[in-house]
């Protein structure tokens, strides 16, 4: 099995390499491409104004100048040989859960390999950021392989990904695993205003998570109860719900 792997916080991330371990349980023609700095944020974005710039790290390794979509479409097109059996995005410093996701280039990475009709999983690890010195890879490590080895043997429909999150505990401590729907919190994003050495205005985007909306068992209640949680996903934003009801009203 070929194995594609990305990720958005850079290709030197702890994550990243935990990522590495993980593949590497599972097949051993492993390709690694991910961005050369840090891309978390940018989503499912590309980039159109300024080129591509490669750097080759070992023979089947490369630091890409560009976001994690751009690594999934230079790896597929441009430098692996046939296309890859399975691409992996993460180990995410951090959850991609809820409304992280519509900013998560980790899941970008995997969405983008769905969208070229690769099963593709997003994996990240939540921190608690109350103790953010501890981060739980371990978590990662223990339940990486399996959780991907049985995802791998269902049927991928074309264009869906799946989106893993392993809880902010060790191993010992998790709970199960759970296939949820995604959920949807109260996001506090705001300004800090800032001034340079030379006086003049900055601003800084501030980004904490706040309060659980929705009511339904979703990830975000999941991982709070220290369980692995598995959503599968799709880049289709369509609302059924509301697209039958305007096809009715307005023919």
């Amino acid at each position: 099995m070929r194995i594609l792997l990305v990720n958005d916080d850079g290709f030197e991330a702890e994550g990243f390499n935990v990522l590495n371990q993980i593949a590497r349980q599972i097949s051993s023609d492993i390709w690694r491409i991910a961005p050369e700095v840090d891309q978390s944020g940018l989503a499912h974005s590309l980039t159109l104004s300024h080129p591509l710039r490669l750097r080759q790290v070992d023979e089947k390794s490369y630091a890409l100048r560009g976001t994690p979509t751009d690594c999934v479409i230079m790896g597929v097109r441009e430098l692996m040989p046939s296309p890859p059996d399975l691409v992996l995005s993460g180990v995410n410093h951090g959850q991609n859960a809820a409304n992280d996701v519509t900013y998560s280039g980790t899941a970008a990475g995997a969405m983008e390999g769905a969208i070229l009709g690769i099963p593709s999983i997003a994996l990240s690890q939540r921190i608690n950021w109350f103790n953010s010195e501890k981060i739980y890879w371990e978590t990662a490590l223990d339940y990486g392989p399996e959780i991907i080895d049985r995802l791998i043997n269902t049927q991928f429909d074309r264009g869906v990904f799946m989106n893993v999150n392993f809880p902010a505990c060790s191993p010992q401590d998790v709970q199960g695993i759970e296939v949820v729907p995604q959920g949807i919190v109260d996001h506090e994003l705001g300004i800090e205003a800032r001034k340079d050495n030379r006086d003049k205005d900055y601003f800084w985007l501030t980004f904490k998570s706040g309060s659980l909306i929705s009511k339904y068992r979703s990830d975000v209640s999941c991982l709070n109860e220290n369980k692995v949680c598995i959503t599968p996903m799709k880049p289709d934003y369509t609302d059924y719900k509301s697209l039958e009801i305007l096809q009715k009203e307005l023919g």
